[in-house]
């Protein structure tokens, strides 16, 4: 008897509307072929919609208050020092390490870096400084070297050059694929995962490209997305009838309005001061600070007796959140209102970690982009980005249909791998 295998591929950063709407009018018809046979959902990303978050909570089947990752930066406990959390931040066991039994291949999951010991081979995607530790077991170091394999693509490259970045982009992508090949055929694998990141890279270049039929690029928007869809079809026709495939995405995308500088908004209405000799980053945060932001649009009460220079009362807490809630709700852009919604922390988060969460995270309407902005002079500018993120229009194709309840209400990236648990009982 054979034995039942899930595969599991990850398209970075593609909302729902444009893969369906790429499958509908031929672009990826192998992706549309599944859909017919499959059940296909929107699904939405935790908050805030960034793939750090989104990633964790995907392997892991938890929410950020229970797995604490919050962000591409943290600051340190009981300080302002800034940090780039990683794998070993990571407070759940990943899907992998909770099930040592299966056999797994973990091709460009983003945020898994540094590699541990595993039943299976992990090559760690964004943002991995280097392969040494990106990679396990280390054997296999050389070969990978050997097929030019990238971790992601240069994407400084599109500041100085899209059609360079579009040519790293097709490479990296290719070294991607024959990464795949070379895992599938090499390891007697359970589970195997393979992620696509430079969806998301050119969903942020090149978002103008997918909604301008004109756009000198939209060839190549549609190219990626037709190559990608190739590497679907080449998996589906290499599967049994009783493995379990599952296609989605960790966030959506749209098309941006304009960069929101939160700190600065901060600043301007008087609920954050900055001492430039204190040191830097958001070591300069003074005694007379209420609140500031990290990214996207996190902001945290400058507490008394949490932070260095915490300045704000326990018995303030709620009038402040009030005030936070009511200036935020009120800003706008050109007659447009920036904030859908002012969430606290235990709105949408649960769990051991929600002393490290925000207490406000702020949900912007679709196209803008919120960003910290510490020492900005502007509360909005625009930068190379066409596309920004969105949390709730992801998606997720699953196939057989039977595996998965579409009528689960408001599904979430953290119930996939509950859909994979199903599957392995």
């Amino acid at each position: 008897m054979r034995k039942k295998r899930i595969v599991l591929i990850g398209l970075d950063g593609v909302p729902y509307g444009l893969v369906d709407d790429l499958a509908e009018r031929g672009t990826m018809p192998n992706f549309q072929a599944i859909k017919k046979q499959g059940s296909f959902v929107k699904i939405k990303a935790p908050l805030p919609a960034v793939s750090s978050v989104s990633w964790s909570s995907i392997i892991t089947g938890e929410n950020p208050g229970a797995h604490g990752i919050y962000g591409f930066t943290d600051l340190a406990l009981n300080s302002y020092n800034l940090f780039f959390p990683n794998f070993n931040d990571l407070k759940v066991s990943a899907f992998w390490q909770k099930h040592p039994e299966l056999k797994q291949v973990v091709l460009n999951v983003p945020s898994t870096y540094p590699v541990k010991p595993m039943n299976g081979v992990h090559l760690a995607g964004f943002v991995s400084p280097n392969m040494e530790e990106a990679v396990f077991p280390a054997k296999y170091l050389p070969k990978l070297q050997e097929m030019k394999y990238e971790i992601d693509v240069d994407s400084e490259l599109a500041h100085q050059d899209i059609s360079l970045f579009l040519e790293d982009l097709f490479q990296t992508t290719e070294s991607r694929i024959a990464a795949f090949r070379y895992f599938w055929g090499e390891i007697d694998w359970d589970v195997f995962w393979l992620v696509f990141t430079g969806s998301d890279r050119l969903g942020h270049f090149l978002f103008d490209a997918y909604v301008n039929q004109n756009h000198q690029y939209r060839s190549a928007f549609l190219r990626y997305f037709q190559r990608v869809d190739e590497v679907i079809g080449e998996i589906t026709n290499r599967l049994n009838e009783e493995d379990l495939l599952l296609i989605f995405s960790d966030h959506g995308m749209t098309e941006s309005k304009a960069n929101v500088n939160v700190n600065y908004f901060l600043m301007e209405n008087g609920f954050l001061e900055v001492d430039k000799s204190r040191g830097e980053f958001y070591n300069q945060i003074s005694l007379k600070t209420t609140a500031f932001a990290l990214d996207p649009g996190r902001i945290y009460l400058n507490k008394k007796g949490k932070y260095p220079a915490g300045a704000v009362e326990e018995n303030d807490l709620g009038k402040v959140l009030k005030e936070l809630s009511d200036v935020f709700l009120r800003m706008d852009f050109q007659g447009q209102k920036i904030i859908k919604q002012v969430c606290r922390q235990e709105e949408i988060y649960s769990g051991p970690q929600l002393n490290r969460a925000p207490d406000l995270l702020l949900v912007e309407n679709p196209g803008f982009r919120l960003r910290a902005g510490l020492g900005k002079k502007e509360l909005f500018d625009k930068d190379i980005f066409t596309g920004t993120h969105t949390a709730d229009d992801g998606f997720l194709l699953v196939k057989p249909p039977q595996a998965v309840d579409i009528s689960l209400a408001n599904p979430k990236v953290e119930d996939i791998i509950g859909i994979v648990e199903k599957a392995i009982i």
